[in-house]
């Protein structure tokens, strides 16, 4: 008897059509692949220190943020946590194992790159996309199918933190929090990931079983899954490598005896 073959992440060397399905809208479409995740932290200088069979930990490269991922405790799922520093008080996150990695992702790619000069917004991206806000005891944004909610919640007087949630006809699929110290652009950051209108790919036999989800089933590659992904994990090899190299210069001496160009920074 032949057994179906299970989807076992990118770059498989059989050049068979995998049947996947692209699932809208986004935040009723289940976890999905870690590595989307951890493979561009990796490939942006960032610490892995898991150990074998345990929860997945990474580190910034200067230590002042981890970022974990708990399959083994309940409710588990991601936590973000930042230290305290010179300019910023110590801030905690914690987002669902059912927060789709993609919206994961939007804020943990935003821990790899500069931060914006621009004044961070947390709803315009969702109102932007059609989501609805109110302002009431709480302020709340909801998707447009009404399955999604942020909300700043304050419970008490100097008691308030973010709050963003899914649910199908099921129940509660997801919820994250982020305490009221979490850098504002880390939060756009999410809430522009969540409010993205564009479908996200999943495996057959990975798409949840609701009813309030559209699917379109697609043939794909594994030489083109392998395509994407390293696209990705390059980018993020280019940033950090910019990064490193504009800091380098701006490090280096300035003067009459300074050289105006320096050699680019040898790749290590």
């Amino acid at each position: 008897m032949k057994k179906n073959k299970q989807w076992s992440g990118w770059g498989p060397t059989v050049q068979q059509a995998q049947q996947h399905y692209l699932v809208e809208p986004r935040h009723l479409a289940g976890g999905g692949d870690l590595r989307f995740v951890t493979e561009y932290l990796r490939a942006s200088g960032w610490k892995d220190k898991s150990k074998t069979g345990g929860p997945v930990v990474f580190d910034s490269p200067d230590k002042s943020v981890r970022i974990g991922y708990d399959p083994f405790t309940q409710p588990g799922g991601w936590t973000i946590s930042g230290k305290q520093t010179r300019t910023e008080e110590a801030w905690h996150a914690t987002l669902g194992r059912q927060v789709p990695v993609e919206i994961v992702a939007g804020m943990t790619d935003a821990l790899t790159r500069p931060r914006s000069a621009h004044a961070p917004n947390v709803w315009a991206p969702l109102e932007a996309q059609g989501w609805e806000t109110e302002r009431g005891q709480h302020f709340t944004a909801r998707s447009p199918d009404g399955d999604a909610v942020v909300r700043f919640h304050q419970s008490a007087p100097g008691q308030a933190h973010w709050w963003a949630g899914a649910r199908n006809e099921h129940g509660t699929v997801w919820e994250a929090t982020f305490t009221p110290t979490t850098p504002m652009h880390l939060v756009q950051a999410f809430s522009t990931a969540l409010a993205d209108p564009q479908p996200v790919m999943r495996p057959l036999g990975h798409v949840p079983p609701s009813q309030r989800i559209r699917t379109t089933s697609v043939s794909v590659l594994p030489s083109q899954l392998g395509a994407w992904q390293q696209a990705r994990i390059t980018a993020a090899r280019a940033a950090t490598w910019a990064s490193n190299t504009f800091a380098s210069n701006r490090a280096r001496p300035q003067g009459p005896g300074a050289r105006p160009y320096a050699k680019a920074g040898r790749m290590r």
